[in-house]
Parts: C-alpha cells; structure tokens; sequence
C-alpha cells in the first residue's frame, strides 16, 4: 500500500463485524514502529496521549499541531493511520470541512469527528447541527475522487449524559449524513453495546474503557473495530513514574528488568 487511497481502502475492509480490528493508539514515531512490529494491521493517533507527550492536557493541541503528528505517525510505517481529529477544530460546517480536506492531504487513511462543543456547561451539539458537521466531513473526505474512512463519534456518554436512546439516534444521523463508522466512547455495557449494533448499518467502533466487555464479548456481540484511546500512552508513562519514583524513593533498580523489554521491542521495530 503506497497511496492515501490504498489505505483507506484497506483500513475500511478491516471493519469486519464479529471479527474486530484491534487498533492501538501510538503516541509518536517510536511507539507506531513498535506495534507495527507486533502484527497490528493499523493504527489511530490519541488525543490525549500526543498532548501528554507535549506535557499537556487533552483538548490543548491545536489543528496544526495535531495534523502535524497525524503525519508523523503516518510516516512511521506502511499502515493505514486514522486520526483522533476531536471535534475538527471548528463549529461551524465548513471549518469542519477545511480540517478534513487537510487531514486527507497528510496521507491519513482515516479520522474521526466528535459532537462535543468543547464546551463543558454545553458539551454536545444539537443533534441537527452535528449531523451537518458529519455530513460536510464526508464531503470533504470523499470529494477528491479518493477514499476517507470517516469516524462519527457520539459523546454523550463521556459527558455524563447516558442516554442511549439519543445517542443511537445520533449514530444513526451521522451514518445518513456519510459516516463510515460510528462510535460511542463510554459504552460499557454489553446490551447497551448489541443494542447500537443492531440499530445501525455502519461498523461500530468501541472504546476499550474501564468495565468494557471483553474481545471476545465484544466479538460476539458484532463490534468491527476497538481502539484504545490514550490508554497506551498513559500506561506507558504510568511505568515512567513507577520507575523514577523508585529511583528517587528506594535508590534500587527494579526497573531495569522492566526497561530491558522495551529496549528489545525498539530493537525488533527498527
């Protein structure tokens, strides 16, 4: 695979329902070779773990920073890369479409489109005006004559607004408005989980959050695709804490053993 559209291509004939693409969320360069070398068969930017990596808070990178990452994961390997786009930079339509337009020029295969305003006293859009943001991503995705796997994510859940009646209401607007896949970060109940696959013909995507279904209930259930958001990132910094802390705390080198893995999974990578 060598072309944008290539990829594209590929990474949507990987959402199989029933048989999930597992896609991990590398951070920068490094990270992207590394689970490349393990046998994943794509990969997805994260959000907060590229503004953890800029010693920042989810929410803080701006359009041209995050484009610029996109493309640096992209050229890591020979993959298909979608985005954590958030919710494209922009309210308005047609801001929504410039980021799109941009994220095809940096070779990404694919990205997503959130419905939170950014906004915490307002986070989801209403539906109406989310559906037209989905609907000028797909557009400006699959306008070139080329292929955008497009991802539409309803946000209720992460916002404290369980309501699963409006959010399959939400991913069925975004699957009419040219969505490719649909995704409901925060889902973690199985039922709830079946419910959304059955009420919509596009593949879902599922965050692999805390009290998530297994793979294979998951599987079982009719999920195309689970990521893991910023979970690597911070796990991999979790050992970078536990490793300085013990340093600092105990002046012993247990972590060494531990170091002594990732300096092999590098090795094998390059």
């Amino acid at each position: 695979m060598t072309t944008q559209t290539d990829k594209a291509s590929a990474f949507l004939d990987l959402h199989r329902p029933g048989d999930p693409l597992l896609l991990p969320n590398p951070w920068d360069q490094g990270s992207a070779r590394v689970l490349a070398s393990l046998g994943f068969r794509a990969l997805a930017t994260t959000s907060s773990g590229h503004a953890a990596s800029l010693g920042r808070l989810d929410g803080s990178v701006s359009r041209d920073e995050a484009l610029a990452h996109a493309a640096v994961i992209v050229a890591a390997t020979d993959l298909p890369v979608t985005a954590d786009l958030e919710n494209c930079f922009a309210g308005d339509p047609a801001g929504v479409g410039q980021t799109i337009a941009l994220a095809v020029g940096t070779g990404l295969a694919g990205g997503s489109i959130e419905d939170f305003t950014g906004d915490n006293d307002d986070p989801i859009y209403p539906i109406g005006l989310a559906a037209e943001r989905v609907a000028a991503a797909a557009q400006a995705g699959h306008s070139s004559g080329g292929r955008f796997v497009l991802t539409a994510r309803a946000e209720n859940y992460l916002h404290g607004r369980k309501d699963l009646a409006d959010t399959i209401a939400r991913l069925q607007a975004y699957a009419a408005a040219g969505a490719d896949v649909l995704y409901a970060p925060g889902l973690t109940s199985l039922e709830d989980i079946r419910q959304v696959v059955k009420a919509v013909d596009r593949p879902v995507n599922v965050l692999a959050f805390a009290g998530a279904p297994s793979v294979s209930e998951l599987a079982e259930a009719g999920v195309s695709r689970i990521s893991v958001g910023g979970a690597f990132a911070f796990a991999a910094y979790g050992a970078l804490a536990d490793a300085a802390t013990e340093l600092r705390d105990q002046g012993s080198y247990g972590y060494l053993a531990r170091s002594a893995t990732g300096r092999q999974a590098i090795q094998r990578s390059v």
